[in-house]
């Protein structure tokens, strides 16, 4: 498995701000041919959420 391969595969940490809610996962910008799902994640009592498909991390930084 190439270096890159194994990059896209691992979760990712991504901040975000309140300006960008409500927050769902796969981002807009992502790309098409390796997205899942559209699921919604509830992250501002806790400031933080992670994706239960992709593993992604988000935490809130406003």
């Amino acid at each position: 498995m190439s270096a890159e391969a194994v990059q896209k595969t691992q979760p990712r940490e991504i901040k975000v701000t309140r300006e960008q809610l409500p927050l769902s996962c796969p981002l807009p910008e992502d790309e098409i041919w390796n997205l899942h799902p559209r699921v919604y994640l509830p992250i501002e009592k806790t400031g933080e959420a992670v994706c239960p498909y992709c593993g992604t991390q988000y935490i809130l930084t406003d």
